[in-house]
């Protein structure tokens, strides 16, 4: 499978995108604060569900560092609000159903699954910095302990 195509140190692809609340949220909104920008595939799966709810339960120590944690996926505003209702998640989710932010974070890229390719979102993480540019990704992500890692590595960078 073919890694992301974006670098660490580059600028973040703008975006503005509906959150759960129809509310529009761009990257321009978190200038001077750190963000976890974060793509899944569907609301309502296993691994989708714990990855928002691992990012639920640390989302105080995220704000505590300076940041703040968006996930993305190509589902609608309605699905979000379901999804957030249903499995108490206390993050922000960002509806992308034209998936133009996924192709910008060059996380829409084909996937095998039972020997048929197709087109999905390739679970991805990426931690943007006060600046804007891009402090970290991590491509392909296995959900297990993806949280924490996401939060050890926000730690690292601010101390160096």
């Amino acid at each position: 499978m073919s890694k992301n195509s974006l670098t660490e140190g580059q600028k973040a692809p703008e975006f503005c995108l509906p959150d759960q609340n129809e509310n529009e949220i761009c990257l321009k909104d978190f200038t001077g604060n750190w963000l976890v920008l974060y793509f899944y595939p569907r609301d309502n799966t296993s691994g989708c569900t714990k990855e928002a709810q691992d990012f639920t339960a640390l989302k105080m120590d995220f704000e505590s560092e300076g940041a703040a944690i968006l996930g993305v996926s190509k589902d609608s505003v309605k699905s979000h609000i379901r999804f957030i209702e249903k499995k108490e998640l206390g993050i922000t989710l960002l509806s992308d159903e034209e998936t133009t932010v996924h192709q910008k974070y060059d996380v829409w890229r084909t996937k095998k699954n039972y020997g048929k390719e197709y087109l999905g979102t390739v679970r991805s993480t990426f931690l943007i910095d006060p600046d804007g540019n891009i402090a970290r990704i991590w491509d392909n992500v296995r959900t297990k302990e993806h949280a924490e890692k996401v939060l050890e590595a926000l730690r690292e960078i601010k101390s160096n």
